[in-house]
């Protein structure tokens, strides 16, 4: 079972009872898969980053659900809802700063308080509903994707230049339910042979570019190099980047962006230089309710993960440490969003409203 992503790269099947994701902490040292056969053991997942990436998160905290809902023992209808309010919440509290996870949580929401106020109220008619409604989810985002590379393909149709171009982090299939947000345009654009390279950002300290996007755009034949993060700068200044394409976690509505830590840097010195600087991501990324991204909140991760790398200790315990996992580029740092409904340009306050 599963939906045809486009890509080489899977990272989840669901199999009917269970949910397999790829262990993105493994590669691309190993391509091992983690079984799930619980909304617990999803959440985990998500947490203890066996899956990352907003709209990867948001399609598994789905299936979640409907592993709760598959899996419940008890009896009784209102049993049955609350102990699916219960997995929700505990699928809420995994990552605070990817909007995508409480997208598709309330998606789910919905055909779950649809149901308790008009529906059956049966449990076998219910499941068979939010399983239908996490499988949705995860096709549309697959679809979604595309679209938004189309868009990202658009921008630069017409044009015989082939593009040098730097991302940050990781925002491909493995961050996605296939097809990728930045990695998503980038495909679109190699499709069309108009991609030169693509310069990854290590992106320190989990090293998702170094780890995954590499390992990407391997396995999809897209040539590239990496860079550690503080030699972004050096290549910039060189002209050694045409754009940059980053993904999102977090769009506030006035265009203020969160993205993996490292981005705000990258932004600032493109923008020195000269350099566009676009965002790919969903439309669902888009937080209309936070007014400004210093509204969004900053997941603060364990010290363990700078203190070590691929489990070898670089940093003594007696040193200090803090570890924000994102940071938030502003708005005015931003050439365009690219989404699945099309390129949103400044001023964004008016114009994502368009699109929402």
């Amino acid at each position: 079972m599963g939906t045809d992503t486009g890509s080489k790269v899977r990272t989840l099947i669901w199999e009917g009872n269970n949910l397999k994701l790829i262990d993105q902490r493994k590669l691309p040292f190993e391509q091992i898969y983690v079984n799930c056969m619980t909304f617990e053991d999803t959440a985990a997942a998500i947490r203890d980053m066996v899956v990352r990436g907003a709209p990867a998160i948001g399609v598994t905290a789905a299936y979640g659900v409907a592993l709760a809902a598959i899996k419940f023992k008890g009896s009784g209808y209102s049993i049955f809802t609350a102990y699916l309010g219960d997995a929700v919440n505990v699928l809420a509290a995994t990552r605070p700063t990817a909007v995508n996870l409480f997208w598709a949580l309330d998606r789910m929401k919905k055909i779950i308080n649809f149901d308790i106020e008009g529906g059956k109220k049966d449990i076998k008619s219910l499941t068979l509903k939010i399983v239908t409604e996490a499988v949705q989810i995860e096709k549309d985002d697959v679809k979604i994707n595309y679209r938004l590379g189309q868009n990202g393909l658009a921008i630069f149709s017409g044009s015989d230049k082939k593009l040098k171009i730097l991302t940050h982090c990781n925002a491909g299939a493995l961050a996605t339910a296939g097809y990728g947000t930045a990695l998503g345009v980038i495909r679109s654009l190699h499709k069309e042979k108009m991609v030169e390279n693509v310069l990854v950002d290590e992106t320190r300290p989990y090293l998702q570019g170094a780890r995954l996007t590499a390992w990407e755009l391997h396995e999809e034949g897209i040539p590239f190099y990496i860079i550690s993060d503080n030699m972004a700068g050096y290549f910039i200044s060189k002209g050694e980047v045409d754009i940059v394409v980053v993904g999102a976690d977090r769009i506030a509505a006035n265009g203020d962006t969160a993205n993996k830590i490292g981005t705000l840097s990258v932004s600032v010195i493109a923008g020195h230089y000269g350099v566009p600087f676009y965002i790919a991501a969903p439309v669902s990324t888009i937080d209309i309710n936070t007014e400004n991204g210093g509204a969004i909140p900053i997941e603060l991760r364990d010290e363990k993960e700078v203190r070590e790398i691929l489990g070898k200790t670089i940093i003594p315990e007696y040193m200090k440490v803090k570890n924000p996992s994102f940071d938030v580029t502003p708005a005015e740092n931003i050439t365009a969003i690219i989404t699945e409904k099309g390129v949103i340009y400044p001023p964004f306050t008016e114009n994502i409203k368009k699109v929402i």
